[in-house]
């Protein structure tokens, strides 16, 4: 039963990536006008998992402060050569008629890594007991929403159609499932495999947020809607903020 427990929380965490279908039923028109305040609410969920979970989470499983750091370096420049990677995949594939940014496979990659931690952390947590697995998975739920929303919008903006942009996002969503099988093959091994790979997470993290997303946004000279950009990023923070009182 505890196999079928957290079997069944990651599969609805999956599902939370199809928050993306209230899009579907909007215009196209109306999808792009609002689409700068997802992106922007990307950054802070982006931000605010790196350095108010990630990061402090890493610093109290990893005694040795420095590895921290290092692997959070190591996380950066792993996403900065994958995205250098992508950019000469594109560049070199003239004949390709679909022109999609390479932030919008970064954002899947990471999203899958740490759709990859979450099932893991899931699995471990139904293995100690099934209340405190029903309680990771709530607070995972309520950390994935946000944070899905704008992967979503991201997507959107890198070039994705509605439809692809949602089942790639899904498909994404399922490392979660595969996180779990890792965690029942580990066992309590899982844990010490998680440490390592969160501040690494993190720094994939604060790579996308500066470097992809953040530009894009200085893209938008009108006041009012850099007005709501700061807004949002200020809310995505706030909202992984909020989720330290839940956890």
């Amino acid at each position: 039963m505890t196999y079928v427990y957290a079997l069944s929380g990651t599969l609805l965490i999956s599902l939370v990536s199809l928050v993306g279908l209230f899009a579907l039923s909007k215009k196209e028109g109306v999808i792009k006008k609002y689409i700068y305040f997802f992106v922007s609410l990307a950054v802070g969920a982006l931000l605010g998992d790196a350095f108010i979970h990630l990061i402090p989470e890493s610093f109290e499983n990893l005694e040795n402060g420095t590895t921290v750091g290092l692997l959070i370096i190591a996380g950066f420049f792993l996403f900065f050569v994958i995205e250098k990677f992508l950019h000469w995949h594109h560049h070199s594939d003239d004949a390709d008629e679909n022109h999609v940014h390479p932030v919008g496979e970064l954002v899947l990659f990471s999203d899958g890594v740490h759709n990859f931690i979450d099932g893991i952390v899931i699995g471990v947590s139904f293995m100690v007991s099934i209340p405190v697995g029903v309680a990771t998975t709530i607070a995972v739920i309520l950390h994935e929403i946000p944070q899905e929303i704008g992967d979503f919008a991201v997507l959107l903006h890198a070039g994705y159609s509605r439809k692809r942009a949602l089942w790639l996002n899904f498909l994404s969503a399922l490392a979660a499932v595969c996180g779990t099988f890792v965690a029942f093959f580990l066992g309590e091994a899982g844990t010490g495999f998680v440490v390592y790979i969160l501040p690494i997470a993190a720094g994939g993290f604060i790579y996308i947020a500066a470097t992809d997303l953040i530009p894009e946004l200085h893209k938008t000279k009108s006041v009012k809607k850099s007005f709501w950009q700061i807004f949002a990023i200020i809310l995505g923070i706030a909202l992984m903020l909020a989720l330290t009182l839940v956890e």
